[in-house]
């Protein structure tokens, strides 16, 4: 029912209250009792025939509107709980798979200076201290090939492979925060570098930040085909699309809860609306 009444409901008050001046005994009717109540409240005198025998155990108008305010009368007349609490949305668990490691809270490892300038001789000696580390990666001797590739990028440091490489020896190390620091240094120098992105991705799923490890491992799929990225991928996407489900899925039930809520007091404002329309009219 919006604000104006239909004709039909209008006729059908203007009819009762024609009534009631006709007959004022009508409001003696117990079920009117408020109806009575508010009128003595404007000063009205009733004729004794209108009062009957229930108006002095009457409630006031005071407590009706009250109570008015504190229910919502529905489009079928049933009176709904304003008061009522909205159930608490609680997130489910989300089942995912693969493994993660604990973060590693090493002091951050050194890196280079990009503002030096790098003459070949520098160069040369990068590439020979990034050799030994790619020995040592090959006997397993982990820790040796850091402290090559640290030498490598202290005299290079403009070199995103030699970040990007460091970057893989720390994933093999199981220390993804230090990896991601490599990452974001060579990212930083090459934007297309697909050792980064793939470096970085790998790194953030091993913390099992799956949904930016997909969009990394995305990125580097599409810079360089490499079968370990697609491997990654394989193993990354699932997860990521579980969670980006389960978003959906609850930002759409917190948006629906929201829209009920918005719903019910517009309902409420159009019933009270209703109601002070009522009480013009009848004045």
């Amino acid at each position: 029912m919006n604000l104006t009444m239909d004709e039909a409901k209008l006729k059908e008050l203007k009819e009762f209250i024609d009534q009631c001046k006709a007959n004022p005994s009508i409001l003696s009717d117990p079920s009117l009792s408020f109806f009575r109540d508010y009128l003595q409240s404007l000063g009205a005198n009733l004729p004794s025939s209108a009062c009957g025998h229930e108006a002095g155990d009457s409630k006031s108008v005071t407590s009706y509107v009250m109570e008015e305010s504190d229910e919502e009368v529905a489009d079928d007349g049933e009176k709904i709980n304003l008061e009522e609490e909205e159930e608490e949305i609680i997130e489910s668990d989300i089942e995912l798979e693969g493994d993660v490691v604990e973060p590693d809270n090493d002091p951050p490892q050194k890196m280079g200076d990009s503002s030096v300038e790098v003459n070949d001789e520098n160069r040369d000696a990068a590439q020979l201290a990034k050799a030994k580390a790619m020995d040592a990666i090959s006997e397993g001797k982990l820790e040796e090939a850091i402290e090559n590739l640290t030498q490598a990028i202290l005299l290079n440091p403009t070199s995103a492979i030699m970040y990007g490489t460091r970057a893989s020896v720390y994933i093999k190390m199981k220390k993804p925060n230090a990896a991601i620091r490599d990452a974001n240094a060579a990212l930083e120098i090459n934007p297309d570098s697909a050792k980064g992105y793939k470096s970085r991705g790998i790194a953030r799923a091993m913390l099992g930040q799956w949904e930016d490890a997909a969009k990394d491992l995305r990125l580097a799929s599409k810079l360089d085909h490499d079968e370990e990225i697609n491997s990654a991928l394989k193993k990354v996407e699932p997860n990521a699309h579980r969670i980006e489900e389960h978003r959906r899925k609850y930002d759409r039930l917190r948006k629906e809860k929201e829209d009920r809520i918005i719903e019910r007091e517009r309902r409420h404002r159009r019933a009270q609306a209703q109601v002070i329309l009522l009480l013009f009219i009848l004045c």
